[in-house]
């Protein structure tokens, strides 16, 4: 169970940082454009906030990393539950997407966290 909730607390990091360079450094591109429904000119409009809302999921990344390496539970289930609460806004506010992108596998790592321990 340990390694399951170690594998899936690494997967949703990766998620972050996946994340973090499509919105700090590929946002523009069309492939990204076409990923979150934006126009050529949306994307050069929003491009500075699309980085700061990267560079934020960096830091749930560095958490998660860091929670990962140092073997903190309260990092785990402190990050875990940022990447939950920040999908569930996001599934609200923007789209539905996010819940089987984030809130999912956050939720099964946190489950699988709390189990292990």
């Amino acid at each position: 169970m340990e390694l399951a909730a170690q594998i899936m607390v690494g997967v949703v990091a990766l998620i972050h940082v996946y994340i973090l360079v499509l919105e700090m450094f590929l946002w523009r591109t069309d492939r990204v454009r076409a990923t979150f429904g934006t126009t050529p000119e949306f994307a050069a409009q929003s491009a500075t906030l699309a980085a700061n809302q990267g560079l934020y999921n960096g830091f749930l990344a560095a958490g998660l990393f860091y929670g990962l390496i140092s073997g903190s539970l309260a990092f785990q289930l402190f990050f875990l539950g940022c990447v939950v609460i920040a999908g569930i806004y996001g599934a609200i506010t923007s789209t539905r997407r996010i819940l089987f992108v984030q809130v999912i596998p956050a939720a099964i790592a946190l489950a699988l966290v709390l189990l292990a321990r």
